[in-house]
């Protein structure tokens, strides 16, 4: 609990530590233009909000083609706790595609090549700040789930936290209440 509580989306200086729509959509942009196995990588990484070493993890068996959902094995958890995550149909067809061998990854890279690939992409998509790495896409994919109205349990299973303290910070930091209350101010 106390953990979740120093939990921030915002850096030391007050810098958004998540991707807006636009540099989201920027990112998707530059990720299309990739080797067809980096844009995977990065395709995952934006729509699952996965950790780095989860996507490195990823087999053909943790992906289900018919109701298209990755299952990942969650990290940062005492006990072995798997959790599928909902991605759409394109997706799974460019992972299909990859033809990869069921029992083996996806991807051979290191974790430090993965960090280097996601930061040469967001430069090239211009976006730079503490939002233009692997974890400002993790933050990212809870802040549209709560944006989008997703509820929280449901954001808390497909991120894989252990306490609903520390999906709470997307759900308080979007507001959504509080912005219609404002808006019936302005």
């Amino acid at each position: 609990m106390k953990f979740a509580a120093q939990l921030q989306l915002y850096d030391e200086a007050g810098r958004r530590k998540y991707l807006n729509a636009a540099e989201r959509d920027r990112l998707l942009i530059a990720a299309g233009d990739l080797e067809p196995a980096e844009s995977a990588f990065l395709y995952v990484l934006t729509f699952t909000g996965c950790r780095v070493s989860e996507a490195l993890a990823m087999t053909g068996h943790h992906l289900d083609r018919q109701i298209h959902t990755i299952t990942f094995r969650t990290l940062k958890r005492r006990r072995l706790v798997f959790r599928s995550v909902p991605v759409p149909p394109d997706i799974t067809e460019l992972l299909v595609r990859l033809k990869r061998p069921q029992d083996l990854p996806f991807w051979t890279m290191h974790r430090s090549t993965a960090w280097r690939l996601v930061s040469r992409t967001m430069t090239t998509a211009s976006i730079a700040g503490p939002m233009a790495c692997c974890k400002g896409l993790r933050h990212s994919f809870g802040m549209r789930a709560a944006d989008r109205n997703v509820p929280q349990p449901v954001i808390q299973r497909w991120m894989g936290h252990a306490s609903s303290a520390t999906t709470a910070i997307y759900i308080d930091a979007i507001g959504v209440e509080e912005r219609a209350f404002a808006s019936r101010m302005w």
